[in-house]
């Protein structure tokens, strides 16, 4: 369901497995299952690619860490013109899922003395999620508790660096203050998380997309970086014969599309600071100029508009089913939720007459609890590659 693969990591005992390797190494907490959180095939592009089912054995009922060499600096994605930032990212995406494919996962080990303070971090971060994110924390409440409070200290850590540039003291946020808390980051994983911190940056100098391409690299750093992070934490259906590609790309995509909800959602909220999170070009094209969204106009254009927008965030959430569907048993449900309950923002914003400007969309509290059933007879359908021959 949901940033970079390092953050997963929470526990303390993660961290101590970073350090026995001297930081050369970076480690990913991972609830139980079955150790099979994240693996498959050790080459993706292979003619026949093992499938994520086919993973490393471990013992049941146990978190555990996850070790590899850091994948994910994002250097790469600075594309050359002839290359789009969505297939930079989708390279990416290719490594991320052949390092899973080729990664043994490892039991966690809880020093007693750290349990206390552990749980009690966990627990504030699920306090956090209960105020800040409604909609999310329903959905966390249907995942088992290791995978639920793992959910929860990415959420946190991901809501504390986006405050960085969006908070109350954002005015005060300099990229110096950026670098030091990705030094603290790095002082507890190794390798260097740059894309989610990158798209902080990137709300520090940027205010404006030229096109699509340049608001979909901003969307994967702060979102569908947080997707490809929960990848380990949800595991995959020991029954799936995918390949490790479409889990992390249909995670990748429900970030983008939960994103791109987000926009959307906010260009109202965005225009009062001064922010525009949509493509000049397109808005050129359909005739509508800063001016007018300052103002607020609602008009045929703006509506038009608005259509071609939600019908793009649309099919990212449909591609981000094709991952969901891969999931593991016990995250199924919580995903297809949390799916379900996001997707339902564009419908309100539909049925307030595309009024973004003034008007919030909110999904009323019925509409959450009728989708839950709903997403409950989609989790459990069996992974559709699960039906392919072999």
């Amino acid at each position: 369901m949901l940033s970079t693969a390092r953050a997963v990591t929470s526990p303390a005992a993660c961290a101590a497995q970073h350090q026995q390797h001297g930081g050369s190494r970076f480690v990913v907490f991972l609830a139980g299952d079955d150790g099979r959180g994240a693996a498959g095939s050790s080459s993706v592009r292979a003619p026949r690619p093992r499938s994520v089912a086919a993973r490393a054995a471990g013992s049941s009922n146990h978190a555990v860490c996850l070790e590899a060499a850091a994948p994910w600096s994002m250097d790469c994605v600075a594309a050359p013109a002839t290359v789009s930032y969505e297939e930079s990212v989708r390279q990416v995406v290719l490594k991320q899922a052949a390092l899973a494919a080729s990664t043994t996962p490892r039991k966690a080990r809880h020093a007693g003395r750290d349990a206390g303070v552990l749980d009690a971090a966990f627990d504030r971060c699920g306090a956090v999620c209960k105020e800040y994110a409604k909609t999310f924390y329903l959905a966390t409440q249907l995942m088992t508790p290791e995978r639920r409070r793992a959910i929860w200290a990415i959420y946190v850590w991901c809501r504390r660096t986006d405050e960085l540039v969006d908070g109350p003291n954002a005015a005060h946020t300099s990229a110096l203050a950026l670098d030091r808390w990705e030094s603290r980051l790095d002082g507890v994983f190794a390798g260097r998380p740059y894309d989610m911190v990158q798209g902080m940056r990137m709300d520090l100098a940027k205010s404006r997309y030229a096109t699509f391409d340049e608001l979909y690299l901003y969307c994967y750093r702060v979102a569908g970086t947080v997707g490809l992070m929960t990848v380990p934490v949800m595991g995959v259906s020991p029954g799936s014969q995918a390949d490790v590609e479409t889990v992390y790309a249909g995670a990748l995509a429900l970030g983008v599309a939960n994103q791109l909800t987000n926009i959307l959602r906010d260009v109202g909220e965005d225009a009062r600071r001064g922010r525009i999170y949509l493509p000049q070009d397109e808005l050129a094209m359909a005739g509508i100029s800063e001016a007018d969204i300052f103002a607020g106009r609602v008009t045929d254009e703006w509506r038009s508009f608005m259509k071609g927008q939600i019908a793009r965030a649309r099919a990212y959430f449909k591609q981000a089913e094709q991952g969901a569907a891969e999931l593991n048993q016990e995250s199924r449900w919580p995903v297809w939720a949390s799916l379900l309950l996001y997707r339902q923002i564009l419908d309100e914003i539909e049925a307030n007459g595309y009024d973004n400007f003034s008007k919030r969309a909110y999904v009323p509290k019925a509409k959450k609890l009728a989708a839950l059933p709903k997403a409950y007879l989609r989790s459990l359908m069996p992974p559709p590659s699960s039906q392919r021959r072999r």
